[in-house]
């Protein structure tokens, strides 16, 4: 016995019987398992003593037993030297699994057929694994191809296309064998082209992990469309870049619709602005017109030689009345469009507010109960202490009008944030809805005809939007309404009321450059001046104040702020540093200068000015007393 061929069949053996994973047998010339390792044993479900001495056809399906398939096998391994496929079987308890077969035939040493060598392999569950993974590609590109709003495809690292879906060929023109090959840079408009859009797109994505922009595209008709596009980077799991996906929207129609909605906006706020235009145009003209009848009224009728001297000072008193009811009414003006020259300083709301209610209790009316809801702790604010007042006046009495049978009106501050707020309540009949949003419009008005000018709110807006805060207004029918003034908060100290005191001044001699470029407001100011005693030298320009300066000595200049070419403020500030001794009082109806604070530390009249107005004006910048000269010269004129 050759005991080295017996050893190494033996191992052979051991070999073939320590393997599970793949059945591994032998089958006569006929078909017939004659061996059967544990491996077999696993997958198919048959002992050895089963198997051994059947035919391995009972492993086929049925439909494959009857088409003679088993013979079949077992004749292309003998003919070819070897048998491979991949496909169903059967287990013993009838499952069916899928399997990897590899046969080849067993010939003696004279080629004689002894047999075949079986090696199966169960690959039910990656065949599960590929197939689902294959039916997920169908699903995924049936998806894909089904999207006809977005162009999705793929580039290769450098740009080329590999892919197309139908989106891409509805949004772009291009069928599948037009583009695929092609390099993506075809889709971009020439002058992209040329700054290197497409080259920095991909860069940007490979950089950022991202590319997203809304720009012009080309269309194969070489027609142009608003796109929006991103492209993302596609890595191997080694992390090798391997292409981009790329998506692509038409927002053509989504722009033009932007467009559209944009420009009916803008016509929609040129349509209001005229509309507020028109409504401002025609309060002022109706209440300007009704103070210039009653001046031109008063004039005529002082031109009367017969009349007696008590209808002539009552038409003089109704002119200067008129005239200061115009003043307000500008002032309220000029604080709705935030162009009044504020003077703020640190206010103490406790100590203000409550001043305010005292004098206000006195001037609503017994039928209305005035409170005070102050908050012990509230903060100081850095306003106007004028305008302020003026704003809670005209909600208080707002809130009046709107409680004639009589009410409460609550004043209340407290802290909010970085902000003081001051609300005046009341508990009348409130605002309609509608109403609402207009109330801050200068010359809209709730009351009825000839009850208010409508500029009490649009005061309040402007005061407030000037003093750095805002105003609000919230309102129920039937309940009442809430005037709210939101001003921000300081730490810095509230400072002590001041007192100006104007004192007397020897005229006789003074001399005065007068600087106005009206010529009627000139005369006027001369005039006046004139009558005080005083030397004055008009001058219609800056340019002509500084020949005037130049060549002569003046105790005090007197300029408008706003004149052709340059300013009174110019001047002012040049005399400021040529001439630090010489006084300077500056006149404006407005300027933007004062309202933005440009002329701080310059003495400022307001237009429109009175002999009174403008002897105390004179009087401050020269530091001497001039009340007495002012009444004096009141009575003169």
């Amino acid at each position: 016995m050759d005991f080295d061929a017996l050893a190494t069949e033996q191992r052979y053996q051991l070999l073939v019987n320590a393997v599970s994973d793949y059945a591994i047998y032998m089958l006569a010339p006929d078909g017939v398992v004659l061996t059967w390792n544990p491996g077999a044993q696993r997958f198919k479900g048959y002992e050895p003593d089963e198997i051994i001495g059947q035919n391995f056809a009972r492993f086929f399906t049925e439909a494959d037993r009857a088409a003679g398939k088993p013979a079949q096998i077992l004749g292309i391994a003998a003919a070819e030297g070897r048998f491979e496929e991949e496909g169903r079987r059967v287990r013993k308890d009838g499952t069916e699994i899928w399997v990897h077969v590899v046969i080849d035939p067993i010939r003696g040493e004279d080629g004689t057929l002894l047999g075949f060598a079986k090696i199966t392999r169960d690959v039910t569950e990656r065949r599960a694994a590929q197939r689902a993974l294959y039916e997920s590609e169908q699903r995924f590109r049936m998806l894909v191809q089904g999207v006809r709003d977005y162009a999705i495809y793929m580039l290769d690292a450098d740009g080329i296309v590999t892919n197309w879906n139908a989106g891409a060929e509805a949004i772009k023109g291009y069928q599948q064998d037009e583009i695929v090959g092609q390099h993506f840079s075809r889709f971009y408009t020439e002058e992209d082209r040329l700054r290197g859009e497409p080259a920095l797109a991909l860069a940007t994505a490979r950089a950022e992990g991202k590319y997203e922009r809304e720009a012009e595209r080309l269309r194969k008709d070489g027609s142009r469309f608003w796109a929006s596009v991103v492209i993302d980077p596609i890595y191997d799991e080694t992390g090798t870049l391997v292409g981009f996906a790329k998506i692509t929207r038409d927002i053509t129609e989504k722009r033009r619709i932007a467009d559209e909605l944009e420009e009916a906006r803008t016509q929609l706020f040129q349509s209001q602005k005229l509309q507020a235009l028109g409504q401002l145009t025609g309060g002022i003209a109706h209440d300007f017109n009704n103070l210039m009848t009653v001046v031109r009224g008063s004039a005529e009728l002082l031109q009367k030689a017969e009349l007696s001297d008590e209808k002539r000072l009552r038409y003089a008193n109704a002119i200067v009345d008129t005239a200061d009811r115009a003043t307000a009414l500008t002032a309220k003006l000029l604080a709705f469009g935030r162009r009044q020259a504020l003077r703020p300083e640190i206010l103490d709301l406790n100590l203000r507010l409550d001043a305010i209610a005292e004098v206000l209790a006195r001037t609503i009316g017994s039928h209305i109960r005035l409170t005070l809801d102050i908050a012990p702790d509230v903060r100081p604010i850095e306003a106007d202490a004028a305008e302020l007042e003026t704003a809670i006046v005209n909600a208080a009495f707002n809130a009046r009008d709107a409680m004639p049978g009589g009410g409460e009106i609550v004043i209340a501050a407290r802290n909010e944030d970085e902000d003081v707020r001051i609300e005046i309540r009341d508990n009348g009949e409130g605002i309609a809805p509608e109403l609402l949003e207009h109330v801050f419009e200068p010359f809209f008005t709730t009351k009825p005809v000839g009850k208010g000018t409508g500029l009490g709110l649009s005061q309040i807006h402007g005061f407030a939007a000037q003093t750095g805060g805002h105003a609000e207004v919230a309102s129920v029918q039937g309940e009442g309404t809430i005037v709210s003034l939101i001003l921000p908060w300081t730490d810095r100290a509230p400072t002590a009321p001041s007192e100006e005191v104007a004192s007397a001044v020897n005229w006789t001699g003074l001399v005065v450059l007068l600087v106005e470029d009206n010529a009627n407001v000139r005369q006027f100011a001369t005039t006046m001046l004139r009558e005080l005693g005083a030397v004055v030298t008009p001058a219609a320009s800056v340019e002509q104040a500084d020949a005037m300066l130049a060549r002569d000595n003046y105790d005090v200049v007197f300029s408008d702020i706003v004149m052709p070419g340059e300013s009174g403020l110019d001047l002012a500030r040049r005399l400021r540093v040529d001439k630090p001794d010489l006084p300077v009082l500056l006149a404006t109806g407005y300027s933007r200068e004062v309202t933005n604070g440009e002329a701080a530390g310059f003495a400022i009249l307001q237009k429109p000015y009175g002999a009174e107005s403008l002897a105390k004006a004179i009087g401050r910048v020269l530091g001497n007393r001039c009340q007495n000269n002012a009444d004096t010269l009141q009575e003169r004129i």
